[in-house]
């Protein structure tokens, strides 16, 4: 508790250094928080004012009777004090509930709350706003509004998925000097930096050609829906992989004449004739294939090659079928349909629904979302970065193109998706700085080597 006030003061100090502050402590560890930050922000020379609920915590109480010792009083928390408190005050820190609060809020703290919202306030959080349960990404009912949430130790699931995170405001991790190890032994997933991800790219040799590049197929395009399949075959060349050819049943544009387009009535005819000579290093199917999508899918994961399977592939059928070096990209509307639940169960808990994915279907998991999640039998992956402007049709498509060639270049479907998300990120990071609020997937497919060299540099520089 001293090192959470100490940090949340230190937040409150770094971002609203002049005019008074005025606290809200609830009774348990939350409120214990914000009367240590009072009592640092007292010493500090800051005018304070605390407003405080009985405390139920024995350190909450401990905390109070420390901030009377340095001259600081504490008055009794309720709306009225909140309205009467805000006038002539600078910023608001709100300690009333913390991470082991369950929705709705009694109607009480939704009268303090609302007060909270209504003062005009910038309000700084501590660990997450009131009103929100730590572990969901939904919101149920109202919530404080924060400019900046102050968390402790770990981000929490309410902080990284919308619409909960959008009540956060700037979220400031507070790294509290806690043993090693307690709080990776209490984290659900990992958010691995630039750096972690640069060492897993792989890296070419000075004698590399067309041929140990990598060979992906595309596997994709139905008439109406073509241009999908040619996406994805343009992120696999802009990532490195040496081949790439489409197998389509529809006539395919021609996006970049690197791509080898290969156009059949009946694609599995082709691609078993094709695989009985060779077969590639890595596949992508599903983007916009159609009907057939489900017993090609059973063919390819069949070969037991690398593969990534997209869109239309993402069939309950499926389950069960994956391998160690499959990688499943499905969005939250096609993880609905594998899971057999809501949309709304999905976007509540990402973590646990790509967890479940992976559990059911096997090999590597891609929940798409922003931030996205990376599912592996070792445990779950959060990944960074992105651009709202992203939301918009064939970024998927140019995702899994963007995986396949990872896979084609010999890396496991775990670090393939973890890389293939994160350049596909800082891609869609860059397309938004040159192209403002409309990005299209052909935008962001023109970036990725501008994002690797982004990804690579974080090396030096320490990202």
């Amino acid at each position: 508790m001293e090192e959470a006030g100490r940090a949340v003061a230190d937040a409150v100090q770094d971002s609203f250094p002049v005019g008074r502050v005025l606290l809200l402590a609830g009774g348990g560890a939350n409120g214990g928080d914000a009367l240590v930050a009072a009592r640092h922000l007292a010493a500090l020379g800051r005018e304070v004012r605390v407003l405080a609920a009985p405390a139920r915590h024995p350190l909450t109480r401990a905390n109070r009777k420390r901030l009377g010792a340095v001259g600081v009083r504490v008055t009794a928390l309720n709306a009225a004090a909140v309205v009467r408190e805000s006038s002539g005050a600078a910023v608001l820190v709100d300690g009333l509930l913390g991470t082991g609060f369950t929705p709705p809020l009694r109607p009480e703290l939704a009268e303090l709350v609302a007060a909270v919202n209504a003062s005009g306030l910038p309000v700084v959080a501590i660990d997450v706003p009131t009103g929100l349960d730590a572990t969901r990404a939904d919101l149920v009912g109202v919530t404080v509004q924060a400019a900046q949430t102050v968390t402790l130790s770990g981000l929490k699931t309410a902080l990284l998925f919308g619409p909960a995170a959008h009540q956060a405001g700037e979220v400031r991790l507070a790294a509290l000097r806690l043993p090693v190890g307690w709080a990776q032994a209490e984290a659900l997933a990992t958010r691995p930096t630039r750096t972690d991800v640069a060492r897993l790219l792989p890296v070419r040799s000075a004698d590399a050609h067309k041929g140990t590049a990598g060979r992906v197929w595309v596997v994709g395009g139905h008439p109406g829906t073509a241009g999908a399949a040619a996406l994805a075959g343009m992120g696999a060349l802009r990532v490195g992989a040496g081949l790439v050819t489409v197998y389509s049943a529809a006539d395919m544009p021609l996006v970049m004449p690197e791509l080898m387009m290969q156009r059949h009535e009946d694609v599995a005819a082709a691609l078993a004739e094709a695989a009985a000579h060779s077969l590639p290093d890595a596949v992508c199917l599903g983007m916009g294939l159609g009907p057939h999508a489900p017993a090609l899918a059973r063919l390819i994961l069949g070969w037991g090659i690398p593969c990534v399977l997209d869109a239309d592939a993402l069939q309950p059928e499926l389950a069960g079928l994956g391998h160690a070096g499959c990688v499943w990209t499905p969005h939250p509307g096609e993880a609905a349909r594998m899971l057999n639940c809501t949309v709304a169960e999905i976007t509540r808990d990402p973590l646990a629904a790509a967890r479940a994915l992976q559990e059911r279907y096997g090999g590597a998991v891609i929940l798409k979302g922003g931030p996205s999640v990376v599912a592996q039998s070792g445990g779950l992956w959060v990944s960074r970065g992105g651009h709202p402007g992203m939301g918009s049709a064939g970024m998927g498509d140019t995702l899994a193109g963007i995986v396949a060639a990872l896979l084609g270049q010999g890396l496991s479907a775990p670090d393939a998706a973890l890389c293939g998300v994160t350049l596909h990120a800082r891609a869609g990071e860059r397309a938004g700085a040159r192209h403002g609020y409309g990005l299209s997937a052909s935008d962001v497919s023109g970036e990725l080597g501008a994002a690797w060299l982004d990804v690579v540099a974080s090396v030096k520089e320490g990202a």
